[in-house]
């Protein structure tokens, strides 16, 4: 048992050195402490004690895996996409933009943005996702609006 419990110990400290840590809810890091908790008594003489932690953390985990994506309460769906002008305006919001930006200053402000949340540099995936999909949304909007005129 204390092989696991070491193992599981460097599971987390792999979580934290990599920064997948920060996607973990706060479940799910008290799901991981209570393994390392169960292991560790496990290791110390203590397996009946130590056995019931790793149980309730592994159905705890299985039962995350297992879960569907949540659906709007109302209709029964997934959630509709924003309209094409609120899609804009949020993006131009979260650049920090006018509407009416052009194409330098789309990629200026996207540069910047994305400098201080980069996942390299301690920000998140999903973050990064978020204003890159703004970037390319007001991007999109400023062709087509080149385009029509």
């Amino acid at each position: 048992m204390g092989i696991f419990a070491m193992l599981l110990i460097g599971l987390a400290g792999w979580l934290v050195w990599t920064g997948r840590l920060q996607r973990m809810s706060a479940k799910d890091g008290m799901a991981l402490g209570l393994a390392i908790a169960g292991a560790v008594m496990a290791a110390k003489g203590r397996p009946i004690i130590g056995a019931l932690p790793l149980i309730l953390s592994a159905g705890y985990f299985a039962l995350r895996i297992r879960r569907k994506p949540r659906l709007s309460p109302k209709s029964g769906t997934k959630p509709a996409p924003p309209a094409p002008n609120e899609a804009v305006a949020e993006a131009s919001a979260l650049l920090g933009l006018p509407r009416d930006a052009d194409a330098d200053a789309i990629r200026a402000a996207h540069r910047r943005l994305i400098a201080s949340v980069h996942p390299d540099r301690g920000g998140t995936e999903a973050l990064a996702a978020k204003i890159n999909a703004a970037r390319d949304t007001l991007l999109r909007h400023h062709e087509n609006a080149k385009g029509s005129r």
